[in-house]
């Protein structure tokens, strides 16, 4: 989940309250800042203020449709105004919410844009490997394997390109954003945690490392 505000208030309280609905939050400050990372397409949805520094919420909108970045966004304002609702709407927002805002009606909101927008990627079967994004449940020979959401995503991107390497860059973008918000060094950390779990149920050379290239997919 992205959230762009410029109040370090709203920022937090978005940041912990989803997280503790089991979302993962990156929040940014600026619209610039939004448009940038909401541009990856690596999001599930965008928690987007209309009046932000840089760049308003509704020019961010706008350029992220007119780049084809379908992302789920739910629009935030002071301003209460059919008009402003309507030219929200208008720029493709998925949703409007007036501030000071009730958290509640902020995650019902959320939770039904997700449904609406569907799942973003399909059940993916890799020999004993199986992976389900819409349940995040994985399994290696029809056992379970306990993953956390970044684990899971980091694991899903290199089991999609079977066939060849996936560098850290494309890791990074597919997994945590890119934006430069994260260091490269967190694909090696996360690859770490990835494998021990993996081991764990006999699948321990499932994530093989091309050096000086990236990761790819092994027999496990």
């Amino acid at each position: 989940m992205l959230v762009v505000d410029d109040e370090l208030g709203v920022r937090d309280a978005l940041t912990r309250g989803l997280g503790a609905e089991g979302m993962e939050v990156h929040a940014v400050a600026d619209g610039p800042a939004g448009l940038r990372e909401a541009a990856t397409g690596a999001y599930d949805a965008v928690v987007l203020d209309i009046m932000l520094p840089g760049m308003s919420g509704y020019r961010v909108l706008e350029a992220l449709r007119s780049e084809g970045v379908a992302t789920p966004v739910l629009l935030l304002s002071a301003k209460d105004g059919e008009v402003d609702q309507a030219d929200g709407l208008d720029l493709g927002a998925d949703g409007y919410l007036v501030k000071p805002f009730s958290f509640v009606v902020l995650v019902a909101q959320l939770r039904a844009m997700l449904r609406r927008s569907g799942p973003a990627t399909a059940r993916v079967e890799r020999g004993a490997l199986r992976l389900d994004p819409t349940s995040r449940s994985t399994t290696w020979a029809g056992r379970e394997v306990e993953l956390s959401e970044r684990e899971f995503a980091l694991l899903y991107a290199i089991a999609l390109h079977p066939a060849g390497v996936v560098t850290k860059d494309e890791l990074l973008t597919a997994v945590w954003g890119g934006g430069g918000s994260v260091s490269r060094n967190v694909v090696e950390v996360y690859v770490g945690y990835l494998r021990r779990k993996l081991a764990a149920v006999g699948a321990g050379d499932l994530v093989l490392t091309e050096r000086g290239r990236g990761y790819r997919l092994g027999a496990g």
